[in-house]
């Protein structure tokens, strides 16, 4: 651990630069800060002293202990004022050669217990280390922005990191006030490495022409429990940046299909419509913005509820909605079946979960997608194909709305938007334990604080059920044989049920 009266040097003083000084500085260390260009760093200073002051404004500092803080601030003006340093963490342009030129000149400058690191995102921290002449005191301590804010911290142990340092780094984070994950040095790390088929899936809904980018967005908070759709998500970070990072593990998986970036967000980079900051990405904003039909999700008109139904099976992880059906004054006949599990409405049509498979495949079937929860849910995306049966579609709108659910019809798109997207989370979850990246618990830790997820990956896995997701993603490779929806042998090998091998020779 790196004891609060040591120096903390931040070296690169853009937002994420500033904003790991003001962690370590409310934390009570002392801070220097260095810029390569002049007045940068003492600009840097005067930035954060002001944050710290609208801290004391809304009650969440003391005004002495702001005095402290901005006390135990100073800018440096050489990188050899950082010499009695027991840490310092790089913060500089997401460039290979530019982070090992300063590491390799800090290294000449700090003592031999110094800690150095680099707060990259999308950068090998072995190949930055690569270029030290005693690369195992360095470490990744990739922050989130904003800094102060976000709880979460990666802490990236390269090929060369010794356990000591990659352990003084993790106790310093927690020292810190952040929550701290250890992972290996792999493509995306944990966050950007599983969090790719959140952006990748809602893209290629919208790019198959399944829905508009307001119903996706809307279905994944809705009906999925997602704070935030992928659409408007991106928009926030930048489609620029947000495109560059599933690029980067893209290329660093040697072209993976399971990581292959879109067409459509690419075009929409190239048209600087990069989202909020330039005023236009898959939204509009600033002027106008409110006449933006296209934020406006697709919503089916009200529809008469079905008076009976029935219910072959248990419905699996949907069986809630039996009870709920019953509640809303419907008649539920339920029928034991050994060969699915579907909701019979009284046209004869079908009403079923989505499994990976398409409607137009079957006669007469209407698919609804995955909720988080469907007591709780406010949307239901149902998909049927374009021949489909119009009493059979009418009548499952009405049942979800007598449910209280507003409702949005997408295309025949196999696995829907939340199903398939949590399949393929769940499925490169599974694939980075095998291999030792992290742990089961630090994985759904980053992905609950690092990205706000409702559940990490592994708690979906155990309430959907260990053959779930292999499951629905064996249907969708079938439909897509790219190798993008195929599971991982991780996931192959956590689907085999031990059940159906007792009794056998």
């Amino acid at each position: 651990m790196t004891a609060h009266d040591r120096l903390v040097g931040v070296v690169g003083t853009g937002t994420m630069g500033q904003g790991i000084a003001q962690v370590a500085l409310t934390a009570g260390h002392p801070v220097r800060l260095y810029d390569a260009v002049p007045g940068r760093a003492r600009a840097a200073a005067e930035s954060i002293t002001a944050r710290l002051d609208r801290l004391v404004e809304k009650g969440r500092m003391s005004a002495e202990e702001r005095t402290l803080a901005v006390a135990r601030l100073k800018p440096a003006q050489t990188l050899h004022e950082l010499a009695p340093a027991a840490l310092v963490v790089e913060a500089v342009l997401e460039q290979l050669d530019i982070k090992q030129e300063l590491l390799r000149e800090l290294e000449e400058i700090v003592g031999e217990d110094c800690l150095l690191a680099t707060n990259t995102s999308s950068l090998s921290v072995t190949a930055i280390g690569g270029a030290l002449r005693v690369p195992g005191r360095f470490v990744g301590l990739h922050f989130f922005n904003p800094a102060p804010l976000m709880p979460l911290v990666e802490v990236v142990s390269g090929h060369s990191t010794d356990v000591t340092a990659a352990t003084r780094a993790y106790e310093t984070a927690r020292a810190w006030g952040k929550t701290p994950v250890a992972c290996a040095d792999t493509p995306g790390f944990l966050v950007n490495r599983i969090a790719r088929p959140f952006y990748a899936e809602a893209f290629a809904v919208y790019e198959e022409q399944g829905a508009d980018p307001a119903t996706i967005d809307a279905v994944l908070r809705e009906s999925g429990g997602f704070k935030m759709g992928a659409f408007e998500l991106t928009d926030l970070i930048g489609q620029d940046v947000n495109e560059a990072v599933t690029r980067s593990v893209w290329e660093g998986f040697f072209q993976d299909a399971k990581f292959r970036p879109s067409l459509a967000q690419r075009r929409l980079v190239e048209a600087g419509r990069l989202g909020v900051k330039s005023g236009q990405g898959w939204y509009a904003y600033g002027d106008g913005a409110e006449d933006d039909d296209r934020a406006e999700p697709h919503t089916a008109a009200p529809a008469a509820p079905p008076a009976h139904v029935t219910v072959e099976g248990d419905l699996e992880n949907a069986g809630e909605l039996i009870a709920m059906m019953r509640a809303a004054g419907i008649e539920v006949t339920q029928e034991d079946e050994d060969k699915g599990t579907r909701i019979v409405l009284p046209g004869g049509g079908q009403l079923v979960q989505t499994d990976g498979q398409t409607s137009i495949e079957y006669r007469d079937v209407v698919y609804f997608d995955l909720a988080l929860d469907y007591r709780s849910a406010t949307r239901i995306a149902l998909a049927t194909c374009q021949d489909g049966n119009p009493r059979t579609l009418r009548e499952a709108v009405g049942l979800f709305q007598a449910l209280g659910k507003e409702v949005s019809v997408i295309g025949d798109v196999p696995g829907m938007i939340v199903a398939r997207t949590v399949a393929r989370i769940i499925d490169l979850a599974h694939d980075a334990l095998a291999r030792g990246v992290a742990t089961e618990e630090d994985i759904d830790t980053a992905m609950r604080l690092g990205v706000n997820y409702p559940l990490g990956p592994f708690e979906w896995s155990r309430k959907l059920g260990r053959t779930w997701a292999c499951g629905l993603l064996e249907e969708l490779r079938d439909r897509d044989p790219s190798g993008r929806f195929a599971p991982s042998l991780a996931l192959l090998r956590h689907s085999y049920d031990p059940k159906k091998w007792e009794g056998s020779a």
